[in-house]
């Protein structure tokens, strides 16, 4: 059985009655084309992350999907959002994967977890780098590939645009 999260935001300045419709059309589809909605929640009016065409709030839908394997409407349900302009943005999120890499991997006791959690703390301390390093294998940065040529110094420039205005 795979489970999944389809969550829809839609233009503000349609009406709630008019969301709850849009979402029950979706919801006939999933369960036409063999899923099984299991549960629903209706998040209203949230300020959005980044201005969408120039409106900043946005009314939240998600639907909690399961359906058996191989047998799944998502994709014609995510082609009718596409065409709907009403509707800013969608994400379907498939959820049984991470379930399931939870239940395979055994929790960690001892010294290995503490190591572990250690580990963790000083990736989360280094941000963005990951582990790059401190950048020191990037060479000379000589072997380009291709002459830049002579360039002189910035003193030249000064003079080529002086020439073109006069």
């Amino acid at each position: 059985m795979r489970t999944y999260e389809l969550m829809f935001v839609v233009d503000p300045r349609v009406s709630d009655e008019e969301v709850v419709t849009m979402a029950q059309d979706y919801k006939n589809m999933i369960t036409a084309g063999g899923s099984q909605i299991t549960g629903e929640e209706n998040w209203g009016r949230r300020k959005l992350a980044y201005p969408i065409d120039k409106i900043t709030e946005g009314k939240y839908f998600l639907l909690y999907v399961s359906s058996e394997v191989g047998k799944t409407a998502l994709p014609e349900v995510e082609h009718r959002m596409r065409q709907n302009e009403k509707i800013f943005r969608y994400l379907t999120v498939r959820t049984d994967q991470d379930l399931k890499k939870a239940a395979r991997r055994p929790p960690r006791v001892g010294p290995e977890a503490d190591r572990d959690r250690e580990r963790e703390a000083s990736d989360r301390d280094r941000g963005d780098r990951g582990d790059r390093g401190d950048r020191g294998d990037r060479g000379d940065r000589g072997d380009r590939g291709y002459d830049r040529g002579d360039r002189g110094d910035r003193g030249d420039r000064g003079d080529r645009h002086s020439e073109e205005r006069g």
